[in-house]
């Protein structure tokens, strides 16, 4: 039987086998177009760094068998996300990937947002918002699985093979948003460090802010009260998983 999921609310779903098939973009009226790009060009007004580039969007889930979920989504741009401050608009659900990173020493990592992205100082997994695929590929779970590796990489320095990242979890949160958390392998404490600040001061020497302005290990999901500022709202729910909470 067939069971669509809630489309609100901060759930977390297991996951063994995730199915992808592409749709349409939904048609805008003209007023909903012109009140989108609207709200897009304020909001770059206000943050000169924000960039319109192509991202995939959550057409809906549903469940086709035990534990296999499928997912449809759609070719939009971060301007699409805009049609949240439209009033009587519909936007469609965000899609992101975003990885627990574990330590040998079974602590678990938090990173702060950068002040000039979309959410800054907030604390939050490394991840990023799922891109469409380009010149014929497929998206497919291999490819999303590619996908967080490279966030990895970008983010932290930390290089892991797209093969060794585990689909370990589905998020349904704020606005509707769907997170797809992969689970890596654990490393040391110093290789982490080393790496992010690598990556850091690479991001420095091309004149960019680095993405994550911190990190931080935790031990559970008491010790997230400590990172001051805003939290992802995935971001506990996650964690109480990771550490088998209830």
């Amino acid at each position: 039987m067939t069971e669509t999921l809630p489309p609100v609310g901060i759930d977390l779903f297991d996951v063994e086998r995730l199915l992808l098939t592409e749709a349409a973009e939904p048609l805008l009226s003209p007023h909903d177009a012109e009140a989108r790009d609207r709200v897009w060009d304020m909001a770059v007004r206000a943050n000169p760094t924000l960039f319109d580039g192509p991202v995939v969007a959550c057409e809906g889930l549903e469940w086709t068998g035990p534990r296999i979920l499928r997912l449809s989504w759609v070719r939009v741009t971060y301007r699409h996300y805009a049609l949240r401050r439209v009033p009587g608009a519909t936007a469609l659900p965000s899609l992101f990937v975003n990885v627990v990173q574990p330590t040998d020493d079974s602590r678990v990592l938090a990173a702060r947002m950068s002040p000039s992205t979309a959410a800054p100082g907030r604390w939050q997994l490394p991840g990023g918002s799922v891109e469409p695929p380009q010149d014929g590929a497929v998206l497919d779970e291999s490819a999303l699985a590619g996908q967080a590796a490279r966030e990895l990489a970008e983010e932290l320095g930390i290089s892991v093979a797209a093969e060794d990242l585990k689909l370990w979890a589905v998020t349904c949160g704020e606005n509707g948003s769907v997170g797809l958390t992969y689970l890596a392998p654990a490393i040391p404490e110093a290789t982490l460090r080393a790496d992010f600040t690598t990556a850091a001061a690479a991001e420095r020497i091309q004149g960019r802010e680095p993405e994550l302005g911190d990190i931080a290990l935790v031990r559970s999901p008491d010790e997230l009260a400590a990172l001051a500022g805003p939290h992802a709202d995935y971001l506990k729910p996650i964690v109480r998983r990771f550490f088998g909470c209830r």
